[in-house]
């Protein structure tokens, strides 16, 4: 019984978040349903990596590395916030390989 519950506590993403990744990467590759399924794979796929918190806060340092300004440098230069990305790519990759 220990291994399902541990299997959630990783796969923490909420609906509305699984959601929004998949109506993006639709306008993305296109709106056919062998993309939605695709699409749907990737997402779960990095949620079995990714905790939803890491998740969020790879996401929102991609964000501020697009915007422009003195505050936006500090996302840019952290190590810390380099290798919160950088598993998140990994994550993608993996998702692209298996389900793309």
């Amino acid at each position: 019984m220990g291994a399902p519950a541990q299997a959630q506590a990783v796969n923490d993403f909420p609906t509305n978040a699984r959601a929004e990744y998949v109506f993006t990467c639709l306008s993305t590759n296109g709106q056919t349903r062998e993309m939605m399924d695709r699409c749907s794979c990737a997402i779960d796929r990095i949620a079995e990596i990714l905790p939803y918190r890491d998740y969020i806060s790879a996401e929102t340092v991609l964000r501020m590395r697009q915007t422009t300004g003195e505050r936006s440098g500090m996302f840019r230069g952290m190590a810390e916030l380099t290798e919160t990305v950088a598993i998140l790519r990994r994550a993608e990759a993996e998702a692209e390989i298996i389900c793309f």
